[in-house]
């Protein structure tokens, strides 16, 4: 069974480059979104399984989109992928439901590894 996915980041490379780290034995059928806007549109309109969420963005930045979610009762599995390694903004976004805090630009087998820990895979 496929699993439905949401790539929100602004960059169009570096969703591209989320998108070729999904592992290949993962069945997902994958929507993008450019801005935390998108991606809250496309959650409240589609059952997406697992999203992947970059922080700064235009519009509405990852931490808006996490509390969002909660605010408006949307649970799924998110997995933040931002530059911004701080400890101070991994522990936030934490706080704010995410998973997990991957690196950009994000490792496939760390990637697969999460997932795996997370049950996804």
């Amino acid at each position: 069974m496929s699993s439905s996915v949401l790539i929100c980041d602004d960059s169009n490379l570096a969703r591209k480059q989320v998108l070729r780290s999904l592992p290949s034995q993962w069945d997902v059928d994958v929507q993008l979104a450019k801005n935390g806007l998108e991606a809250l549109s496309v959650l409240r309109t589609a059952n997406i399984d697992v999203m992947f969420l970059d922080l700064t963005m235009p519009e509405l930045d990852g931490v808006g989109v996490l509390e969002a979610l909660q605010q408006e009762n949307i649970s799924l599995p998110v997995f933040v992928i931002s530059a911004d390694i701080q400890p101070e903004m991994q522990n936030k976004v934490l706080e704010l439901g995410a998973k997990a805090f991957l690196r950009k630009p994000i490792n496939a087998d760390t990637l697969a590894s999460t997932l795996q820990d997370f049950g996804i895979l």
